[in-house]
């Protein structure tokens, strides 16, 4: 059993005995140069710092050169280490696109898929759905992560996120899942209190309860009426980087909040929250975003599919 741990963690050798690299041992590189560190680099893949180190040293000694500067801080790239980076992502790229080649001759979507969102659409939306994609197709290694901020998907390691408003970026592909838009509400109580906002402007002299999420601008609520977008300045005693705790504000009668239609729309039935300038809204559709290099991957298309079809049925 020793003998073939060990076996294992030598380098594979070529017919003339030269060693070639492993390509987990390139995506473990990847990984450290992204964290930055070899324990965060240890917490993402679930292995241990020590050997993570022990696979970089293997792959340096494979290469004959060294690829890392290293400090008790932080590790940063020698002059070989940046040109093996950009190998490494070309070599890993092209395993990905064999792997989901045969994984399209087969029509079986298998491999690994990593997923991120936001916090409070991930967990009450994106999970479950997970779960039935997990379950449609075995052979997928699914992870998930949920952040409330902005993305790299590229420089994390991301195939897949799953973003809720219309500010997509550029140099990736979107692919919408379901409309959704914002709109603004109030617990009863606070509109018995403060009164009913009747215009735009008014809401300047209301608690509004403002949610910082990735690169909005805080404060300031962009909406559509009519087909014509208006601006307002708002405030309030409040705020927070976590919608789930606005909206519990909210409830608890704290102000006027523009939250998702996907979030509120039960409460709104139930009379808990009561609509605000019904005539307003701010779009939120919920997107794919994928990047462009991943175009043909057969495991993000049938990923892809089968979230617009679980979607929906999402009705906003």
């Amino acid at each position: 059993m020793l003998a073939a741990c060990a076996a294992s963690a030598r380098p594979h050798m070529s017919r003339n005995q030269d060693p070639v690299p492993l390509p987990e041992d390139l995506r473990v590189l990847l990984t450290v140069i992204r964290k930055n560190g070899f324990a965060a680099a240890a917490d993402e893949l679930g292995l241990s710092p020590a050997y993570v180190s022990k696979r970089i040293q293997i792959l340096e000694s494979t290469l004959g050169t060294r690829l890392l500067h290293r400090t008790s801080r932080r590790v940063s790239l020698t002059e070989d280490g940046e040109r093996v980076q950009r190998w490494a992502l070309r070599i890993l790229d092209d395993f990905q696109q064999l792997h989901d080649d045969l994984a399209d001759a087969h029509d079986s979507p298998r491999g690994r898929l990593h997923i991120c969102s936001s916090f409070g659409f991930g967990r009450n939306h994106v999970a479950p759905a997970v779960s039935l994609l997990a379950e449609r197709h075995p052979q997928l290694q699914i992870r998930l992560d949920l952040f409330d901020r902005a993305v790299d998907i590229v420089n994390e390691g991301f195939d897949l996120e799953i973003r809720v408003g219309d500010d997509l970026p550029g140099q990736h592909i979107g692919r919408q899942l379901v409309s959704n838009r914002r709109v603004l509400c109030a617990a009863p109580g606070y509109l018995e209190r403060r009164g009913t906002p009747q215009t735009l402007d008014d809401l300047q002299q209301h608690d509004c309860l403002v949610i910082k999420e990735r690169d909005n601008a805080f404060g300031i609520w962009h909406l559509d009426r009519d087909g014509t977008q208006e601006s307002v300045r708002v405030s309030g005693p409040l705020s927070s980087n976590n919608g789930e705790i606005v909206l519990q504000w909210a409830l608890d009668g704290r102000g006027v909040l523009l939250r998702s239609l996907w979030d509120v729309k039960p409460l709104l039935e139930q009379g808990r929250l009561l609509p605000v300038l019904a005539d307003y809204s701010q779009s939120a559709n919920v997107w794919a975003v994928y990047p462009t290099r991943l175009a043909n991957s057969g495991k993000l298309r049938a990923c892809v599919e089968f979230l617009q079809g679980h979607f929906k049925d999402l009705s906003l």
